[in-house]
């Protein structure tokens, strides 16, 4: 079977940035709803027509996959106003910070804790990998027709591609 939009391709890759650094490595194959919101439209449009067993490689640009770097995105919080516990590299939802907190920060957005000082906390709410031009190898593990649930969600529940906060509780 090709890929076609409404279809389920299993995938499996080899993500690294310009310089050839590996990002991301991803051996188990997982599935993605194709022309529904799982892919980053570049990589959907790359995909098109190929069936299993295929290896597609490509460069997306920062403003194709996870945007440019925005400082706005980056806040300075009370350090007492967060737990003792807190460490560098966790994440919180913006609906979830702590009273006392900016109201400029917007809270639907993920925000990582990328410093912590003795005053103050650094809260980083842009995507990982925004401002980075991505290289990724993929290959086409499987195809499938997609079910009459993952069509109507418009995904496989997969969010390997969008790093957001979910409107349901």
């Amino acid at each position: 079977m090709e890929i076609t939009p409404q279809c389920v391709v299993a995938l499996t890759w080899t993500l690294k940035d310009t310089l050839g650094e590996e990002l991301d490595v991803l051996d188990d194959p997982v599935e993605f709803l194709v022309g529904g919101r799982d892919l980053l439209p570049p990589i959907e449009a790359a995909l098109q027509g190929y069936s299993s067993g295929a290896v597609v490689h490509l460069q997306i640009e920062p403003e194709q996959a996870f945007g440019d770097f925005n400082d706005q995105l980056l806040f300075l919080e009370p350090r007492n106003l967060f737990p003792q516990e807190l460490e560098e590299g966790q994440t919180i939802e913006g609906s979830a910070l702590p009273p006392g907190c900016s109201p400029h920060v917007p809270k639907d957005i993920l925000y990582a804790v990328t410093d912590i000082y003795p005053d103050h906390v650094v809260l980083d709410g842009n995507h990982p990998l925004a401002g980075i031009a991505i290289r990724i190898s993929i290959t086409v593990r499987s195809v499938r027709e997609a079910s009459d649930d993952e069509l109507a969600q418009g995904s496989c529940g997969t969010g390997f591609f969008k790093v957001q906060v979910s409107d349901e509780p």
